[in-house]
């Protein structure tokens, strides 16, 4: 391979992973940290996304992700209310 192919193959590549990575920044506009009440516990989890809500889910989603066992908990957990939030 010829060195001016293998600079334009590494060039796309890397303008490649550069647009996925300044489009990945650009959607998550809001910041989410949700807490939700297992038992005794409080577990609080950060979430981000383009709207409000959209990063509330993702924190939310992370906190049932990893304190529940079983697609019933899980369903519950996701629809089950905040115990807090704080956004920016």
């Amino acid at each position: 391979m010829k060195i001016s192919t293998a600079l334009l193959i590494t060039l796309a590549v890397g303008l490649f992973m550069g647009a996925v990575v300044f489009a990945t920044l650009q959607r998550a506009q809001y910041n989410c940290v949700v807490c939700l009440q297992f038992g005794t516990e409080e577990v609080c989890r950060a979430g981000s996304g383009p709207s409000q809500e959209e990063a509330m889910q993702a924190a939310q989603e992370s906190v049932c992700g990893g304190n529940t066992s079983g697609m019933a908990e899980i369903i519950a957990c996701r629809n089950a209310r905040p115990s807090s939030f704080q956004c920016n």
